[in-house]
């Protein structure tokens, strides 16, 4: 690094292949070596490089270690002027509870090392000064976190461009309300996740026009080569709404930075799901700016009774299908009607039951059972249940995207 004693420890580090909030930790001007808080997605070759170091009212950089370290009931007047709170590189279970910061001009609370290791953020309010701009043109962020088990629960956010950014695993988001609106703009990620193998649960929270983005923007080397891929998410109980948006919109977003990832262990159970003033076309989507999703190599993904209202597709998986067949034919062609996750394709069909009488061209009853072909279809995406003679009939199938 050139001009490195002009960089500052805390400052944030922007450039082509540097993930979302990541922060000099560490400046040694003799090696011009820095160290940051989390690794790059793309370091290959020469590239110029933004160091923003922003100002803080409480700012702990300068502590080497910070451990079970409590602010509590602390009202932050930032007024635009400098943001909330800058945590120390390193500690252990601190506290940031009943707190309100108000207007930051930047970040509400920034972790530029490990120093968020089991943190809980508790009851407090964030309020932001970007309410009057479009989502897009807003840059500031209430948390972000680096470490492992990071409680965040209980926090009202208003109108950032995002709510958390989150580095680490094992991690709980509870009952939050954040709200990122605006009359005429796109939306953003209120919940960015910044590990693929997260193990976080997100529940009971109210997630309003904004959405959740699962990355692997911290990754190295981004394509998948072995592991579980992105795994270990649970979202659960939560209300999801959006306003007067396109139909494109979607709350779950996983955005893939390599080739040939996989979904491999997700629940998504017991949410409301609702678009007002619009119908959207489905809650679920991949980002394939970079990489699509393998859809053939998805395990363990739960999508099971949630609630769609101005849905167009309720996905579900297993999911439960009807199927009238009204005329003849040996082959029947089922399709699932965009409703398996992420667009998936039908891997197995876990149980098929006639609802009817199967009946050849006679109309005489065919004592038969059909067997099944999966990734049927241009879009591998059909079933195909078939006899040994043609028939028609109904049939009640249940069919699974992972397996």
């Amino acid at each position: 690094m050139s001009n490195i004693a002009n960089i500052e420890i805390g400052s944030l580090v922007e450039a082509a292949g540097v993930g979302r909030e990541i922060y000099v930790t560490e400046v040694n001007v003799g090696a011009q070596t820095l160290t940051l808080s989390q690794p790059l997605s793309d370091a290959v070759g020469t590239q110029t490089y933004t160091f923003t170091r922003f100002r803080y009212l409480l700012d702990f950089s300068g502590f080497s270690r910070l451990d079970k370290f409590e602010i509590e009931d602390v009202e932050f007047q930032c007024n635009e002027i400098c943001s909330g709170v800058m945590l120390p590189p390193t500690g252990v279970v601190n506290v940031i509870r009943n707190c309100v910061f108000n207007r930051p001009r930047d970040r509400g609370i920034t972790s530029i090392g490990e120093g968020c290791q089991g943190m809980l953020i508790d009851y407090n309010q964030f309020n932001s000064a970007e309410g009057g701009l479009t989502t897009q043109n807003r840059r500031s962020v209430a948390i972000n976190t680096n470490a492992n088990d990071v409680k965040i629960r209980n926090n009202r956010a208003s109108q950032f461009r995002h709510f958390a950014v989150v580095s680490g695993g094992n991690g709980v988001i509870a009952n939050n309300h954040f709200f990122q609106g605006d009359t005429s703009g796109i939306r953003s990620a209120g919940i960015v996740l910044c590990l693929k193998n997260t193990n976080t649960t997100v529940s009971g929270n109210y997630v309003d026009n904004c959405f959740i983005e699962w990355t692997n923007e911290r990754d190295p080397e981004p394509d998948f080569v072995s592991g579980f891929g992105f795994s270990g998410l649970s979202v659960t109980n939560n209300v999801f709404l959006c306003s007067d948006m396109s139909a494109q919109f979607s709350f779950l977003i996983v955005k893939p930075y390599g080739q040939n990832h996989r979904v491999n262990g997700m629940n998504v159970s017991g949410n409301l799901f609702r678009s007002s003033g619009g119908t959207i076309d489905r809650v679920d989507r991949v980002d394939t700016s970079f990489a699509g999703l393998n859809l053939g190599a998805m395990r363990n993904i739960h999508f099971t009774n949630n609630t769609y209202l101005n849905v167009s597709n309720g996905v579900e998986n297993p999911l439960l299908l009807r199927h009238a067949q009204n005329t003849h034919a040996q082959t029947w062609v089922i399709d699932t009607d965009n409703r398996l996750p992420f667009g998936g394709y039908t891997l197995q069909v876990e149980s098929l039951v006639l609802s009817s009488r199967p009946r050849v061209t006679s109309n005489v009853s065919l004592f038969a059972t059909p067997y099944t072909s999966v990734r049927e279809g241009g879009g591998q995406d059909q079933v195909h249940a078939i006899w040994p003679e043609p028939v028609r009939g109904d049939v009640t199938l249940r069919v699974r995207m992972d397996s």
